[in-house]
């Protein structure tokens, strides 16, 4: 018998399936129980409003893109001697992860909060989870006004995914705008700063 959790699961991931693939005007409760293979009503059952389904979808893809993205964090820590290296990481990790339907998803779904004020508290606390995470990884590397810098590097990641989604690109532009970032919040002084000594990709040679 299957659990409603795991029911509740389903419904979700069916919704940024069918988002990704038909945007948000591709959602009906009768594709989703297909998609789910759950019964119609379960869908109303677990997610009586649209708004409900949309928000609640959001906020899960979030949810576990943190907590993987903070999973990596915390088995990493004691490797990251500067920001580049964290650089590094975060391309190998957007490198790892090819568009998809599941990846297009949140920013149909970010744009549809521009429009809808009931999924704006939604978005606002994805971006805020973003924030929070970057700031830690900033912070424990000594980077000044951590907060600050946090945010321009999730606007930064995002815009530069989103143009990855559009065009088919691969992580590189993502890791060379993260670079020349990485020049102005390093800390005074930091590691690859020294004598002007230029910040280079991975994989360059010294």
């Amino acid at each position: 018998m299957t659990r409603p959790a795991e029911t509740r699961q389903r419904i979700i991931a069916a919704v940024l399936r069918i988002i990704g693939d038909d945007g948000v005007a591709g959602v009906t409760n009768r594709r989703i129980a297909q998609q789910a293979g759950v019964s119609l009503g379960s869908v109303t059952y677990h997610f009586a409003t649209q708004q409900d389904l949309l928000r609640e979808s959001l906020l899960h893809f979030v949810s576990e893109e943190t907590r993987h993205i903070g999973e990596l964090a915390r088995r990493t820590e004691g490797e990251f001697a500067d920001l580049r290296q964290v650089v590094r990481l975060v391309g190998e990790v957007a490198g790892a992860m090819p568009p998809d339907s599941e990846r297009i998803a949140p920013y149909e779904l970010y744009l549809h909060a521009g429009r809808d004020p009931e999924l704006r508290t939604a978005a606002a606390e994805c971006f805020a989870a973003y924030d929070r995470l970057a700031a830690t990884v900033l912070t424990a590397l000594g980077v000044a006004e951590p907060e600050k810098v946090a945010s321009a590097v999730v606007g930064l990641v995002m815009g530069l995914k989103l143009r990855a989604l559009a065009t088919g690109s691969d992580a590189e532009h993502l890791v060379d705008a993260l670079l020349m970032l990485t020049r102005g919040a390093e800390p005074a002084g930091g590691a690859g700063s020294a004598a002007g000594e230029p910040v280079r990709p991975a994989g360059e040679p010294g």
